[in-house]
């Protein structure tokens, strides 16, 4: 049994993008394809598709690399708010990270969106992880 659900989700994207694999597949949850729209959205995979065909579902997720270099899009993907240790924020106190070159995912009451999307709609809520 997985006590941390999205830490686990992390892993599986980090550990994949270190070892260069082109898609990696994730059980899915909705709060996991909700961090994979944000993703998608922010330009840091290049497609993911939501596999329901058993009963939990999975996420297959086509991770991005630059053409030229090789390199991974996703430099560091790192959980923020633990089930140990819950870490909030409202809205005039998101995070930047990397001065505003990469993203905070936060959990709002309006849902799950970036930091600088939560920091607009003046919303707060727990702040999940952080890509660049």
């Amino acid at each position: 049994m997985n006590t941390d659900p999205i830490a686990d989700y992390l892993t599986r994207v980090r550990n994949a993008v270190m070892a260069n694999h082109r898609v990696v597949e994730i059980p899915a949850s909705n709060l996991k394809k909700e961090i994979t729209k944000i993703l998608f959205d922010q330009g840091y995979i290049l497609s993911y598709k939501f596999d329901d065909s058993s009963v939990q579902g999975t996420i297959k997720i086509a991770l991005k690399y630059n053409k030229e270099t090789k390199e991974p899009v996703i430099r560091e993907i790192q959980r923020l708010s633990k089930p140990g240790l819950r870490k909030y924020a409202s809205s005039s106190e998101m995070p930047r990270i990397l001065n505003g070159l990469g993203i905070a995912i936060v959990s709002t009451s309006h849902g799950v969106m970036t930091g600088k999307q939560a920091h607009r709609a003046n919303v707060g809520g727990e702040l999940l992880c952080y890509v660049y």
